[in-house]
């Protein structure tokens, strides 16, 4: 056990624990393809980091996977950028809404009954419908049972005005159904510390009609505008990104990511969506029990306010003090720096990896050909 101290946070936290739990997140989305903010925000706050400072931390993570992540699709060229700015443009102001929100409730000091009801209604309903879909695709399985699709499944949504072409996802529909879908996720973003691809994922498939290839790419491409505003917001209303909390989360979360994403790969996913809907709903009743049933009088998150700080901390606080646009801009290039890093370093050494799997398998087919058949 090797405690540090946050100073912006002001609490004491066991380094290899956020280390531990920010990879074991980073694995669970790269293997069921989902921010983990929903997940890590609520382990934060159990580990005794307070809300306020949980959830815009969580969201500077999230900013770098999805830098990671959104790199790796336009590689590929599975992202359509028009789209894209336009969930932007919504949540440019569902952000600000979501700031002004957060901003009355910890006025009046229920932020944090806020937050931890918001999470356990929205986990417990999530992860509720996932089980009940993933229960219906088991059935379907058994049954062999096959249903057609049509190429897109129009609704009223798209028949809003101001109908415009998105030549990317071959779509014509109102500009609104995006801008609205992005207001809702800015204020998600903003209010509970998550990158808010759990919400924008089926609404692409379902409202929005975006063909599946272009929707991970253009999540995580929204995500990183999200997260940055998101970021920057709380930094210069609040002070409470604290870089000795950012760094290590961001490391644990993007090596998770890339080895959650090559697991999954070998996986079954109907029964992976399965536990995870079990895993959202065993978080939500956790929340619930800690929100109200816990007994808080030993709990170690209290605020602990340290005079004694090295060069480093006090160098931190102060920068966060009197300049936390500036505070707020170096925590998000620190993060997308990370996050692009991580992105060309899988770039350069997946081919790498990729020839000497296949090397070493081809020199054990050799062996046994050898064996099989030895030469005369």
């Amino acid at each position: 056990m090797l405690e540090i101290y946050l100073p912006i946070a002001q609490v004491n936290i066991d380094i290899f624990l956020l280390l531990f739990v920010s990879l074991a997140v980073g694995i669970l989305s790269g293997l069921f393809g989902v921010g983990g903010g929903f997940l890590m925000t609520p382990f934060l706050i159990f580990m005794g980091i307070p809300p306020v400072y949980a959830v815009p931390n969580e969201v500077n993570n999230i900013l770098a996977t999805s830098v990671s992540g959104s790199l790796t699709h336009w590689y590929k060229q599975t992202l359509d950028y028009k789209m894209g700015m336009m969930i932007v443009a919504g949540g440019i102001v569902g952000t600000i809404l979501g700031i002004m929100t957060f901003t009355f409730f910890s006025e009046i000091g229920k932020i944090s009954l806020i937050i931890s009801l918001l999470y356990m209604y929205l986990l417990a309903i999530v992860g509720t419908l996932m089980l009940i879909d993933g229960y219906r695709e088991k059935n379907q399985i058994k049954k062999k049972v096959l249903i057609k699709k049509k190429l897109h499944d129009h609704n009223w949504f798209q028949g809003l005005p101001f109908r415009m072409r998105f030549h990317k996802s071959k779509l014509y529909e109102s500009a609104l159904t995006p801008i609205l879908l992005g207001l809702i996720v800015g204020f998600v973003a903003a209010m509970m510390g998550i990158g808010g691809a759990f919400l924008m994922v089926p609404a692409m498939i379902y409202i929005v009609g975006m063909p599946v290839k272009l929707i991970p790419g253009t999540s995580l491409f929204v995500t990183i505008f999200i997260s940055a505003i998101v970021t920057i917001l709380h930094s210069f209303n609040y002070g409470s990104i604290d870089l000795f909390l950012v760094i290590p989360l961001i490391l644990g979360s993007i090596v998770g990511v890339q080895l959650g994403q090559k697991v999954g790969q070998f996986l079954d996913s109907t029964e992976l969506k399965s536990l995870f809907a079990m895993l959202l709903v065993c978080v939500s009743i956790a929340i619930g029990y800690d929100s109200f049933f816990r007994d808080k009088t030993s709990f170690n998150g209290e605020k602990i306010i340290k005079t004694d700080l090295n060069a480093l901390a006090e160098f931190t606080v102060k920068f966060s003090n009197e300049a936390p646009f500036l505070y707020g801009a170096l925590a998000i290039i620190l993060a997308v720096t990370l996050g692009a890093l991580i992105a060309f370093a899988r770039k350069i050494l997946s081919p790498v990896i990729r020839k000497m799997l296949s090397d070493f398998k081809n020199k054990d087919i050799k062996k046994v050909d050898e064996v099989k058949f030895p030469e005369k």
